[in-house]
């Protein structure tokens, strides 16, 4: 039988535990924030102390219910806080009615004495309407980077899986939580607590803020070709100015026939059918997400006129645009 693994030796360098303030927003993500706050349990321990403590709060003070329905109680409100904390808010669905204003005023007033401030999953919405991303790189779940980048214009969205940028914080959601507090603990402790803080996890394959959040094209479709890949990755990044098929063709070096044979066999259906999916999927997350006009996210899509946009949204998803939107309203009021 092997000996159990030992805790890695690591001097205390500061005389109390850094505590880390988790803000948890209404519906907020529970993975997101259980992530964070085991690796933090973890690696007090690992080390037979507590280099580590925690709060949890929110706006009253009182109790905060997760986007799977489990209640909170809170240790209190939006109180005053050390320069030394570090705040993480912790968003999850409908981050923008969570937003409230006096959040906002919360987190701008605490940030201003210099600590560091994050965003679990969608939280970094609310950090970029505090401002506090303006000028700064940022991530956020993949769901909600379209409306984000129309919103946001000043941040520098990325697709990465975490970004630590000065004393900003954001992840994508899910268990990215994981690979950020990984790298805090790291840097503050070292790789090898890290590293067996990751074990404990059985968390076997670490990320870095280079890795991207989403899986590839390949793995997304179920299909592995080089060139089907190309093209549609292609196509993910050009829904304002959609590009024709003889051209998506020509880029990658085959006929518009050999294109068309090529979705047909792997995708059943047209590279024109399946790019339009893609331009409308990009037309819902707005329309859901956001305040922009049915005109706006009309041309944000590609599309030249309101009523061919509201004809194709309607034949993919069986509803007009301007009636999702106030179904999307009438369910946030409920």
């Amino acid at each position: 039988m092997s000996e159990p693994r030992q805790a890695p030796r690591i001097s205390k360098d500061f005389d109390r535990p850094r505590r880390f303030v988790f803000v948890l927003l209404e519906n907020f993500t529970l993975l997101s924030f259980a992530s964070a706050v085991e690796c933090l349990r973890i690696a007090n321990r690992m080390m037979g102390w507590q280099a580590y403590d925690w709060r949890i709060i929110g706006e009253g003070g009182e109790e905060v219910t997760s986007s799977a329905g489990a209640r909170f109680t809170l240790d209190g409100d939006l109180d005053e806080l050390s320069r030394d904390d570090t705040i993480m808010l912790c968003g999850g669905i409908d981050v923008q009615a969570a937003t409230t204003k006096r959040l906002l005023g919360w987190v701008r007033r605490e940030s201003r004495k210099g600590m560091a401030v994050g965003g679990l999953c969608t939280a970094a919405y609310t950090l970029a309407r505090a401002g506090l991303l303006d000028g700064k790189k940022a991530t956020i779940h993949w769901e909600n980077q379209d409306s984000f980048a129309e919103e946001f214009q000043e941040v520098d969205l990325t697709k990465s899986v975490f970004v630590v940028d000065g004393n900003r914080l954001t992840t994508a959601g899910g268990t990215s939580s994981i690979d950020l507090m990984l790298k805090l603990i790291a840097d503050q402790q070292g790789e090898e607590l890290a590293n067996a803080v990751a074990d404990q996890l059985i968390y076997s394959s670490i990320r870095t803020d280079q890795d991207t959040q989403r899986l590839s094209v390949p793995t997304r479709i179920g299909v592995r070709h080089p060139k089907l890949s190309q093209v549609i990755q292609m196509m993910e990044t050009n829904i304002e100015e959609p590009i024709s098929p003889s051209v998506l063709a020509r880029d990658v070096g085959m006929s518009t026939r050999q294109l068309e044979r090529l979705f047909r066999r792997y995708l059943n259906r047209s590279p024109k059918r399946y790019y339009m999916e893609l331009r409308l999927q990009k037309a819902r997350n707005l329309l859901m997400q956001t305040d922009m006009s049915v005109i706006n996210v009309a041309l944000a899509c590609g599309f030249a006129s309101p009523s061919h946009f509201s004809k194709c949204y309607r034949s993919h998803y069986d509803t007009t645009p301007y009636r999702e939107r106030g179904s999307h309203a009438a369910r946030l009021s409920i």
